[in-house]
């Protein structure tokens, strides 16, 4: 679902959680990753065991040594050297997107379920013009949450520009606009369509030239709202 979002020089590696085995599912991790969730509760355990599966797998696509995924600032994966990618987790899903960090200058993915968001959180993470948008958009395309794929969509963004920057960005610091593909004539496939993100500050500095906005892609497929951006050096 998240590869058809990005361009074919990034592996992807997807993965349905159910109520497996959690001891096997941990017994996969490196004893420096195991120790990052020893205390944690059985589904995060479970969550973080099944994306560090699907992150090797995509390492193994691309030709290099499966390697623990540790967390760096701020929770950022820390990828082996050569590397740029991705990860995400929601209810029942795990998604890992790698690349060789030649080919992009960063990425970034996230997945949601596809339901509305809890009461009051989107007044908190969106800008009035981008409330505005989002109206325009139910009215003429009621069947998808807009609000989840709009917090899809900042999520994916962060994690684009955390690896360039080393800093927070805040919600209100990226003004993100969606609109949608024609939708299919059989609806089997979902719904499909495009992102920006205008960055609301200095963006980063990539191959001598500053950013000032990000693009991607979303879907919503299968009971999941999922969002990517690959960020090209040219």
């Amino acid at each position: 679902m998240i590869g058809e979002l990005l361009p074919g020089s990034v592996v992807t590696v997807e993965a349905r959680l159910d109520e497996g085995d959690t001891a096997d599912l941990e017994a996969g991790l490196h004893p420096e990753e195991a120790a990052l969730v020893a205390r944690a509760v059985t589904k995060r355990r479970r969550e973080f065991a099944v994306v560090r599966s699907c992150a090797r797998r995509a390492m193994v696509k691309l030709g290099v040594p499966p390697q623990p995924v540790l967390s760096g600032d701020r929770g950022a994966p820390r990828w082996p050297r050569g590397l740029a990618g991705s990860m995400t987790h929601c209810d029942g899903y795990c998604a890992a997107a790698l690349v060789r960090a030649t080919d992009l200058a960063s990425l970034g993915i996230d997945a949601e379920p596809h339901g509305p968001l809890p009461e009051g959180v989107g007044p908190a993470v969106t800008l009035p013009a981008e409330r505005d948008r989002l109206r325009r958009l139910a009215a003429a395309r009621p069947e998808i949450q807009w609000d989840r794929l709009l917090f899809s969509a900042k999520e994916s963004v962060y994690k684009t520009w955390f690896p360039l920057t080393g800093k927070w960005l805040d919600f209100s610091e990226a003004d993100i606009e969606l609109w949608a593909d024609d939708p299919d004539p059989g609806g089997a496939a979902g719904a499909h369509g495009g992102l920006r993100a205008r960055l609301l500050v200095p963006g980063p500095t990539v191959a001598g030239r500053r950013v000032p906005a990000f693009e991607g892609r979303w879907t919503v497929q299968q009971g999941l709202v999922a969002t990517a951006i690959a960020l090209p050096y040219d």
